[in-house]
């Protein structure tokens, strides 16, 4: 009795051994270093790095470890005197196709790296960096939605010859006819198009009313977020930070957490920015349908131009700058739509001009008489650049008309694709490196008392039995934190409140077994029966109690925002662990030191 077979006690030593190993980054502690990745996202090779080497010794800037991870290379030094000569020395040699980010870097040797093991990476409480709460403008949202369904309708009128007047107002599309019966076949045209749109009546029966359900209204503003998420995280990426966090945080809001930045005014423009380009055809006639007139930049002449966009800015696959013929230009690359309708429209259209839209949209403060503020969007859509058609072309051109810096900061925002919805900056607050480092120390600080105080309270009141739900309570430790470095969560000052909790909760269930075993000898069973019983009947309450607190801590996950995220994965980790090591781990222990013996009191 109490005997397990031997490949279940190599299988508990072989999980064991698993979670040392992967957790063991994390003693290596961490140092000043700098990311350097490059700005079109590609990655770089050896020759980076011999580059990087060359300079720094030139420049007597002593580095400890020079590396390629994931594409960037990592500098890391021993003081943060060198990180800052460094970043600084790099960023003005490296401008031109590189983003240089200062980090930290875990001072883990040559063969952990290549096992393709990390870490667990901190929040941005524990290391330092940059919060920035940004708002999603919904109204702008639906209104490009609006402005969609007015053209596409408007388009599906002319070519089934019906006279119509299409105009997107407040929050529908507006349609008014030359006759009933004009009404009555665009109302067909319009289900077509999309069935679940409402079609109401107009002010009389030559005229329609086109809205958006609930459904898909609240769609599209999902649609809005995450289209938004995904082109922040872009944004964030070539910018080279390391270890970024971009989430959704309730209806219309996202966060993003830069770890290691300590100037929230450099990311301002880029975050925030909406700017992105148009390209359309110039009215020369004035009498195409839908026409209007754009203002120029910078004494460029206005120019009436088409309503049909030729390409747009999420149609752009890729952005360079440089400079054509002297003068600062982007140097686009579109997709395959784009790229066709590119060409087709230059087939049709040689030696005629085209008119370059620069597009963007800012939200101004005024001062109400009251005294409080209100907010206006303005969106400011001016023509940068016209050129004749010369030549027929696919999806690789070029476009000019803008300054140096304007020409970076499009093609990285062009990279990294369009904004959804503009996004305004509603909230940013720096958090230092020394109070990172702070929060660390008092945060583990917290596990140690904790994990010591039950340590002692455990070997004096259970004795033996207790010394090995010590070794269980301290596997339990590495598997949370080898989890942690598995699945790459951050650890933020409530995640580590959350382990804290976990420590405590941990050893409930030893303490169930422990005294079931106890009850059971002082019924008069024997000692093997009762340490078989002890686990048996005591598993049926540990599992209850600790299945409920597993639903509280992913009912917390999934409507919490970051700090109760951040608690809620430290407990569901534990607790998973803490069943296993709780309950398999020392039974194990137990089965090989008193199992299969004759025993005549246990020390318990």
């Amino acid at each position: 009795m109490n005997r397990y077979p031997v490949w279940l006690n190599f299988l508990v030593l072989a999980i064991l051994a698993s979670g040392i190993l992967i957790a063991l980054p994390n003693i290596y502690g961490s140092a000043p270093a700098i990311q350097i990745a490059k700005s079109d996202g590609g990655e770089f090779g050896d020759e980076r790095v011999e580059r990087v080497v060359e300079i720094l010794e030139r420049n007597n800037i002593q580095s400890e470890s020079i590396y390629i991870q994931d594409g960037r290379v990592v500098v890391r030094f021993r003081s943060d005197n060198d990180q800052t000569e460094a970043v600084e020395l790099l960023r003005r040699r490296f401008s031109s196709d590189s983003n240089v980010a200062p980090t930290k870097a875990a001072k883990t040797p040559p063969w952990v790296r290549a096992m393709g093991l990390n870490p667990m990476s901190l929040g941005l409480d524990l290391r330092g960096g940059v919060y920035v709460l940004l708002e999603v403008d919904m109204e702008s949202a639906m209104t490009s939605r609006l402005e969609a369904y007015e053209q596409d309708f408007a388009d599906r009128f002319r070519e089934a010859r019906i006279r119509s007047r299409v105009a997107a107002e407040a929050n529908q599309v507006n349609a008014r006819f030359q006759s009933t019966e004009d009404a009555t076949a665009a109302r067909s045209l319009i289900r077509e198009a999309d069935p679940d749109v409402l079609i109401l009546d107009g002010m009389d029966e030559r005229s329609l009313r086109i809205r958006m359900t609930e459904a898909q209204i609240k769609a599209r503003q999902d649609f809005a977020i995450e289209q938004n998420i995904t082109t922040l995280r872009n944004r964030v990426d070539q910018l080279g930070v390391a270890e970024p966090l971009v989430q959704r945080q309730g209806v219309n809001r996202i966060v993003v957490q830069l770890p290691g930045v300590q100037d929230p005014n450099e990311l301002d423009k880029i975050l925030t920015a909406t700017a992105t380009l148009e390209f359309r055809l110039v009215d020369t006639a004035g009498d195409s349908p839908g026409s209007r007139l754009y203002s120029g930049r910078d004494g460029i002449v206005g120019q009436r131009l088409k309503r049909e966009v030729i390409a747009s800015g999420d149609q752009i696959i890729n952005a360079e700058s440089g400079f054509s013929e002297g003068q600062p230009a982007v140097f686009i690359t579109l997709d395959s739509a784009g790229g066709e309708n590119m060409l087709e429209t230059t087939k049709m259209n040689l030696r005629k001009p085209m008119s370059t839209v620069f597009i963007e949209t800012r939200r101004d403060s005024i001062v109400l008489p009251d005294g409080t503020t209100s907010y206006r969007t303005v969106k400011t859509e001016e023509i940068i650049n016209t050129a004749t058609i010369q030549g027929i072309f696919k999806d690789r051109f070029r476009t000019t008309g803008l300054t140096p810096v304007e020409a970076r900061d499009l093609a990285l925002l062009l990279r990294a694709g369009a904004l959804a919805a503009p996004v305004f900056k509603i909230d940013d607050r720096t958090i230092g490196p020394s109070l990172g480092q702070a929060n660390i120390e008092r945060g583990f600080q917290a596990v140690q008392i904790g994990f010591l105080a039950v340590i002692v309270f455990m070997a004096i009141y259970y004795r033996w039995f207790g010394m090995i739900a010590n070794l269980a309570l301290f596997s339990n430790l590495v598997f949370i934190v080898a989890l942690l470095s598995l699945l790459q969560a951050s650890l933020t000052l409530p995640g580590i409140a959350g382990i804290v909790l976990t420590v405590g909760m941990a050893v409930d269930a030893n303490v169930l077994i422990f005294e079931r075993i106890r009850e059971e000898i002082v019924a008069g069973n024997t000692i093997q029966k009762s340490i078989d019983s002890g686990y048996g009947k005591a598993f049926s309450s540990i599992a209850d109690a600790n299945i409920t607190t597993l639903i509280a801590a992913v009912v917390l996950f999934a409507f919490g925002t970051g700090p109760i995220k951040g608690f809620a994965v430290t407990l569901s980790l534990g607790i998973v662990t803490s069943m296993f090591t709780a309950i398999i781990g020392t039974r194990s222990v137990v089965n090989l030191v008193f199992g299969g013996r004759r025993l005549n009191s246990l020390p318990i």
